[in-house]
């Protein structure tokens, strides 16, 4: 399964990425990792927060509902919810398909002195060690 080493990961099985700055905020682009849809199996629904919501890390900030089960997906940063993936309500087996690219969840702005908001998270390689573990 690909880990791409461009963004952060979670042990939640969330990914991270850095979008870019606007002024003093950086957004960050979410969703969930080839190992979590994997898991998960044929997802056919998801539910996304409002876009102006607030949330900080292990919020929960939506469900991704597979023909397996329901799975929470949480906030790997704090910021507030800038976008949301509204394609998703029409097509969400695109997290399947697409989970690093097309199948994103959410992008949350996050305030804060221009450094990277997703520094603390893992990296590709101990996110590939925590799957490997599992």
């Amino acid at each position: 399964m690909a880990t791409p080493d461009d963004r952060r990961y979670t042990e939640q099985h969330e990914w991270a990425l850095v979008q870019g700055a606007v002024g003093a905020e950086t957004v960050v682009r979410v969703g969930i990792t080839d190992h979590a849809q994997d898991a998960l199996g044929d997802i056919v629904f998801v539910q996304l927060p409002e876009v102006g919501a607030e949330v900080g890390p292990a919020d929960p900030i939506g469900e991704v509902e597979s023909t397996k089960s329901v799975s929470d997906v949480y906030a790997p940063v704090t910021g507030v919810v800038a976008a949301v993936n509204d394609a998703l309500a029409d097509t969400p087996e695109t997290v399947n398909a697409d989970p690093y690219g097309a199948g994103w969840l959410v992008e949350i702005r996050v305030s804060g002195d221009g450094g990277d908001p997703t520094a603390e998270l893992l990296d590709a390689a101990a996110y590939q060690a925590l799957v490997d573990a599992s």
